[in-house]
């Protein structure tokens, strides 16, 4: 059902200093921020030639990344992103298998333009899982 791993997320107290530490120090290629409200974040890429990963800030006091940060003062690892073909196609074979899909089980548009879910942690080893259509 999963395909290929879409991006690694790590919640960052300061996104430019993030971006400024990929970039600079290790040479990679940062996407321009980009506000997502209705996820409570602000997210830059780094492009891998492989994947990417997702720089994730606050965006408000309300966002869950600011409850994560809360706990992790230094940012950390925050969710890993795998693609499939038909998003609610597996959703409802998740549900049907026992797994929790997080808020109103409905996708929301992800910071690629595509819908998204989020999978409970406890469901999957402690790891919070995001699917994307691919």
């Amino acid at each position: 059902m999963i395909g290929r791993l879409n991006h690694v997320a790590i919640a960052v107290p300061d996104l430019a200093a993030g971006a400024a530490l990929y970039r600079d120090t290790l040479g990679a290629t940062v996407s321009a921020p980009q506000a997502e409200p209705d996820h409570g974040v602000t997210v830059v890429f780094i492009e891998l030639p492989n994947t990417k990963i997702e720089l994730l800030e606050p965006l408000g006091e309300a966002s869950p990344i600011a409850a994560f940060l809360a706990k992790n003062p230094s940012g950390g690892i925050h969710h890993v992103c795998y693609e499939v073909d038909d998003i609610l196609a597996a959703r409802d074979r998740l549900k049907t298998g026992g797994a929790r899909v997080l808020g109103d089980g409905e996708p929301k548009i992800g910071a690629h333009g595509k819908p998204v879910l989020f999978l409970h942690p406890k469901d999957f080893n402690g790891t919070l899982v995001e699917l994307e259509q691919a």
